[in-house]
Parts: structure tokens; sequence; C-alpha cells
């Protein structure tokens, strides 16, 4: 038993996330666009794969959101908190320029791409580990050919895509984070050699310009101009 493919989705968008706040372990729900946002794209996402198993963090934003999936294809929804968010500890809640001001020795230190020593705080390679722990068991467990669906968060995701590439989470950036509500694609490579997976497509979502997604202003309330060169 293998997933053939495995979809990777961030939550949507929280009121943390609109005001760039670090959010963590912080479990908090969607707000009024990230509902919006979870609506959209799970239509897109249900019209190009049908889930054989849909997991969840267990925090509540990304439960929200896996619920829009489960509800459009009958499918239930499990929890795993190894899928959680990196744990920012008494960073979690505060802006860039919060942090700089109480932590500016640390916060120079995570600038600078490091792992500042905090309490209650996770490295980036503990976040990659756990991750990939839990999508390979449970990739492992949907039957031949089937799609796996993990509906996780921004941090996270990067990181165990990283170290499921192969490559070190701790020192490699090339690697884009996922707008909210956005999915990555993998694919089982088949191969004798390299990682088990290969990154298909990264950061897909609905045909909508990411400032208005952002804003909560859908495709079809856009100038039909505007609109047709989204989808184009």
């Amino acid at each position: 038993m293998a997933a053939r493919a495995v979809v990777l989705w961030r939550h949507g968008r929280t009121a943390f996330n609109a005001a760039a706040r670090l959010q963590g372990h912080t479990d908090i729900p969607l707000d009024d666009v990230g509902a919006w946002q979870v609506a959209e794209a799970a239509q897109h996402l249900a019209q190009r794969h049908t889930p054989s198993r849909i997991i969840a963090s267990d925090l509540g934003r990304a439960v929200q959101t896996a619920g829009a999936l489960a509800e459009l294809t009958g499918m239930a929804v499990d929890v795993d908190p190894r899928l959680r968010e990196r744990g920012f500890g008494a960073w979690e809640g505060l802006t860039a320029a919060e942090i700089e001001e109480r932590w500016p020795d640390a916060y120079a230190v995570w600038r600078a791409g490091k792992d500042p020593q905090r309490a209650g705080a996770e490295s980036r390679g503990e976040v990659a580990r756990r991750m990939v722990e839990a999508v390979t068991e449970h990739a492992a467990a949907v039957e031949d050919g089937g799609t796996l669906v993990v509906v996780s968060h921004g941090a996270a995701i990067t990181l165990g895509l990283v170290e499921l590439l192969g490559l070190d989470p701790a020192t490699w950036r090339g690697l884009g984070g996922l707008h909210n509500a956005h999915w990555s694609l993998l694919r089982a490579s088949h191969r004798d050699i390299g990682p088990a997976w290969y990154v298909e497509s990264h950061n897909l979502g609905p045909a909508v310009a990411v400032d208005d997604w952002n804003a909560g202003v859908p495709a079809d309330a856009m100038p039909s101009s505007t609109a047709d060169a989204l989808r184009s």
C-alpha cells in the first residue's frame, strides 16, 4: 500500500496572518477571508484530485481547512499533531518588529537563517523530521495509486518539503512558501536513486491575483478583462 501523490495544503488566513504575527502552536480560527479562501480552494482542489485520505494538523485552522474539502468529497478528517506549525515559544503572537525590540540578538540570529536558542521553540530540523515522519507514515497507509491530502502550516510544509527532497532544512533556502489555502503536489518517484518524492507543482491555488486573494476578492468580482487574464 502506498500513495501515488501527496497534496500538502496550507490552511486559510487567520487574524494573525493578516497582522503578520507569528502563529506557531497558538490555536486561532480562520478569519472571514480565510474561510472564503478555503471554500474557493477546496472547490479547485476537489476538481483536480480525489483524496483517498485527508490528514490535518490538530490546530483548529488546519482542521477547518480540511473540513471544507471533506464536505465536498465525503471524506473524514483525521488529525495528527506532528503536522502542527513550527513552535516559536514566547515569540508567538508577536510581529517581527516586536520580536526585534524584545530579543534583538536572537532576532538577528533568526534573520540570518539560523536557529536561536529559545525556550519552547523548535528548530527547523525538528519540525522537518516530524513532518516527514507523519507524511511518510500516512502515505504508506494509502491504497496503491491513491492521493493523500495533508493539511498543515506554512513553515511546517516548507521544512517538510525540503527534508522530503533530501535537502538540509537547517541551511537550504531554495523553496518559497505557500500562500494561504494554496498547496504543493508531490509524486512518488519510483526510482532507485534520489528522494522517494518529487515536486510536480508548488504554490497552486485558484486563479486570483495574490493581493485580491489576500483581500478576499473572488475572480468573478473583478473586471472581466482582469479575470480572463488570470485564467489564461
